[in-house]
């Protein structure tokens, strides 16, 4: 196959590739909205039926074993208050996410477009740099989807596992004591640390993974300017 043929097709695999992950991408971005409404929807209901099983262990501690409502409201808002800030970032986290996504989506399709005019023109140290930008873009993209995704699933799991603990204490009925909602209380805080602590050290390794990745990446962009200018010339 002649040079110009071999860089024709090597050029065509590379823009065919890039615009495939963006259709990708915005296939993507365009179920995301309802992706996120349905959580918001999954997080009220949830919030309502932890209310309700709130107010009834309230009522049960109160009349059973004459915990008084005050003391209960001041011991349970530890749950709360944790549960309320974790809503309020992943709703603040579902609008930052979006707005991010159009704007990478944005400036994919832009560099996308330069990057075909610079190889058009001849301009090869300007295609590859475009090329660089592209991956880079794309690099945020993936890292930000795999940040929500892990962040929405961590919380659905907490809120689980939340719902679960009050609904066994409650299901204690008569038998229900002050020892047990306290022993509750200290594993949720025992839990809550081993949490923050595995979201610390993932916060670490995802760092350490990003600097593995920079410096392959570098390397590997290197082997395809190689690949580039050996068709080239």
């Amino acid at each position: 196959m002649p040079l110009a043929a071999e860089k024709d097709v090597f050029l065509d695999n590379t823009i065919n590739s890039y615009e495939t992950r963006i259709e990708s991408i915005e296939s993507f971005f365009c179920t995301a909205g309802q992706i996120f409404q349905d959580f918001q929807e999954s997080l009220f209901s949830t919030r309502l039926e932890r209310e309700q099983i709130n107010n009834q262990l309230r009522e049960t501690l109160a009349q059973k074993v004459s915990l008084r409502k005050k003391d209960f409201d001041r011991m349970i808002a530890i749950i709360s208050s944790y549960l309320d800030e974790n809503e309020k970032e992943i709703r603040q986290l579902s609008h930052t996410y979006l707005k991010e996504q159009t704007e990478l989506v944005h400036q994919l399709r832009e560099s996308l477009r330069n990057f075909k005019d610079a190889l058009t023109q001849g301009r090869d140290e300007k295609a590859i740099e475009l090329q660089t930008l592209i991956k880079e873009i794309l690099t945020k993209q993936d890292k930000s989807k795999t940040e929500v995704t892990s962040k929405l699933k961590e919380f659905q799991r907490g809120q689980q596992h939340t719902s679960k603990m009050l609904k066994e204490l409650l299901a204690k009925g008569d038998k229900l004591r002050v020892r047990d909602f306290k022993a509750m209380l200290a594993q949720f805080k025992k839990q809550r640390k081993h949490r923050m602590a595995c979201q610390f050290k993932r916060r670490e390794d995802v760092l350490d993974m990003l600097g593995k990745f920079k410096v392959e990446r570098i390397q590997a962009e290197r082997d395809r300017l190689e690949e580039y200018n050996a068709v080239v010339t």
